[in-house]
């Protein structure tokens, strides 16, 4: 899950609880404040993280630590993406023989 830039796993909700996911992403996003703070924010916006959610969790009086707060965003964040991949499916497209990636 850390390795692939926080991507949530069905497998990842199976080996842990949501607190202890969010001990590893509170770990792993203090690390990224410190050494890689642009890395983060870019993650953040590739998530859909909304800025309007992030503003308040890194104002300095926000009730709790940043790092647990966007953490918490972004495990909230992964399982919406996980349920909505879940109730949502989509039909391969056709048509597409011969075009290469």
């Amino acid at each position: 899950m850390m390795n692939n830039d926080f991507e949530l796993h069905p497998t990842d909700l199976g080996q842990h609880s949501e607190a202890e996911l969010l001990e590893i992403m509170a770990a792993r996003v203090a690390e990224m404040l410190e050494t890689q703070p642009e890395y983060l924010m870019s993650l953040l916006y590739r998530l859909d993280v909304l800025e309007s959610k992030t503003l308040p969790v890194m104002h300095p009086g926000a009730p709790e630590p940043v790092n647990y707060g966007l953490a918490r965003l972004i495990l909230e964040r992964q399982l919406q993406r996980l349920k909505t991949k879940q109730t949502i499916k989509t039909e391969p497209l056709e048509g597409l023989d011969g075009w290469e990636w």
